[in-house]
């Protein structure tokens, strides 16, 4: 198979870049060699050309045809295809000019977008046994696309990025989340994986939703109108002034001998990079769309746990979620990352994973939880495999109806306060809850009456936890790891763990 992708050739490669004028024939970015196509689905393609200019399009057995508007913009729709591992050749010819494009060796089979921050962005050379991971990485059928532009304060209709695909050479620069969730898939189902990587680290949610979105939404129109009028109000010579003098201090304590320091931010570098609030949507979401997916897997939330506002990311991530099916037009399955285990003020950790637990309410939306395999002093932890495999059991289940040892750790699912106690019942124990170490379980609180936090036990039960306190007050609410860095360790009988979680007394 290696061979045979060596020797095709790449008989065209075009760039369009949105806002010129379109006299040439020209397909989207994304549509490059190596590329996967999504099996099962209707499969959009769509460039640009010159105006009233006939369009035609052969993939296989079919043929499909389309004329181009007055902008010289095209979109056409292939019938579903099957899985196929065989080389195809994706033709696109401008029927009044007999220009054409040749897209080569394109596969067909399952397609998964990644997004978000730096955890999403980090390559596999930086997880866990890079080197053997990277030498056993001889999966041709795998590829892997990275979007590679930056944010834009209008929404844009093409991409930067290629096509590649997955060898021992290739592997290490992959996003290892995504790389480690395709491997299990492939390794499942036995198919072409196709994997879309548009991420930039430092980046918070709000630069990932669409404007239009977050003004539509009550909870958070005041936060973009206030972002949006810090974006137009900033200044770019105060904080490049401002740069200079931190780097030069920075300089002067390193040769001072002083340890620990953390390099300054660019101010200015980092409103570039991202743009007003949903600028990344507009820059590197938006030109992909209405590219076939099957889903979506989404791994960021440092960024917002670190801000003013964590408590509004219970309504950011349901709003990200349906503002991209709404552009795709397809209730595409959609799972994320629970924010891991770190040392970090425990004001905003706890409120962000609280929010993507919320958000499992929006229906065809999984999470894995990751409270077990983060790192105490390193914000991206390595141990990427985990996390993509966890991602990866909760597709091959809710998405692929296939077994697997657990969909999802245990997430609390009716909490019942008595007079001296909560019983709170998980869904997702599968034979039952225990603990990881096999000792008591810990990581359970009641509040009293006056708001003072309690340490408390719990007793197990098949799918219920019976908590209680040695205070003796009714206790007002109950929570488990509610830490940045929690000290736990309840997990169901396949060794995933529960999720961090509160829950109070009159709350329904």
């Amino acid at each position: 198979m290696r061979q045979l992708i060596a020797g095709l050739t790449i008989l065209c490669t075009t760039t369009l870049v949105a806002g010129l004028p379109a006299a040439d024939l020209q397909v989207a970015t994304v549509f490059t060699d190596h590329m996967v196509l999504q099996q099962q689905k209707p499969v959009a393609v769509w460039g640009q050309a010159s105006a009233g200019h006939q369009i035609h399009v052969r993939f296989g057995e079919q043929a499909k045809q389309t004329i181009a508007g007055q902008d010289g913009h095209w979109k056409l729709t292939l019938d579903p295809l099957s899985a196929s591992s065989n080389p195809h050749v994706l033709t696109i010819t401008d029927r009044d000019t007999d220009e054409q494009l040749q897209v080569s060796d394109v596969l067909v089979g399952e397609v998964w977008l990644g997004s978000g921050q730096s955890n999403m962005a980090m390559q596999v050379r930086r997880a866990l046994n890079p080197e053997q991971e990277a030498a056993t990485a001889d999966l041709p059928l795998i590829r892997l696309f990275t979007e590679g532009s930056t944010g834009s304060e209008v929404p844009q209709n093409n991409s930067t990025g290629s096509w590649q695909v997955c060898t021992p050479e290739t592997a290490s620069a992959f996003s290892a989340t995504l790389f480690f969730f395709g491997r299990e898939i492939h390794s499942k189902l036995q198919v072409p994986i196709g994997l879309m990587n548009s991420s930039v680290g430092g980046t918070p949610i709000e630069a990932w939703i669409s404007g239009p979105a977050q003004q539509g939404t009550p909870a958070l129109n005041e936060h973009f109108i206030e972002q949006q009028a810090a974006y137009d109000d900033f200044d770019f010579a105060a904080a490049e002034s401002l740069y200079q003098r931190q780097v030069q201090r920075y300089q002067q304590r390193l040769q001072a001998g002083e340890t620990g320091l953390r390099r300054p931010r660019n101010a200015s570098e980092a409103r570039n990079r991202r743009g007003p609030p949903g600028g990344l949507f507009n820059g590197k979401i938006h030109p992909l769309i209405p590219f076939g997916l099957r889903g979506i897997v989404w791994y960021q939330g440092e960024n917002n746990a670190n801000s003013r506002w964590p408590e509004l990311y219970q309504h950011q991530l349901p709003t990200l979620v349906r503002d991209w099916r709404a552009h795709w037009g397809d209730e595409l399955p959609f799972a994320w990352v629970q924010l891991p285990n770190y040392t970090a003020s425990d004001v905003g950790w706890p409120e962000v994973r609280e929010g993507m637990l919320k958000a499992l309410e929006v229906p065809q939306t999984g999470m894995a939880i990751t409270i077990d395999i983060g790192e105490e002093k390193d914000i991206h932890p390595k141990n990427k495999q985990d996390v993509g495999r966890r991602l990866s059991w909760w597709a091959l289940a809710d998405v692929y109806d296939q077994k697997v040892p657990a969909a999802s750790g245990p997430l609390p699912a009716a909490c019942k306060f008595t007079t001296n106690s909560v019983e709170v019942t998980f869904r997702y124990p599968v034979q039952g809850l225990q603990t990881s170490d096999q000792q008591a379980v810990r990581g359970f609180e009641l509040q009293d009456a006056d708001g003072n936090w309690h340490p408390a036990t719990a007793e197990l039960a098949g799918d219920r936890a019976v908590i209680r306190s040695k205070n003796r007050n009714a206790p007002a609410a109950v929570r488990y790891a509610w830490a940045a860095l929690p000290d736990c360790n309840l997990v169901n009988s396949a060794g995933l763990p529960a999720s961090p979680f509160r829950q109070h007394r009159d709350t329904p």
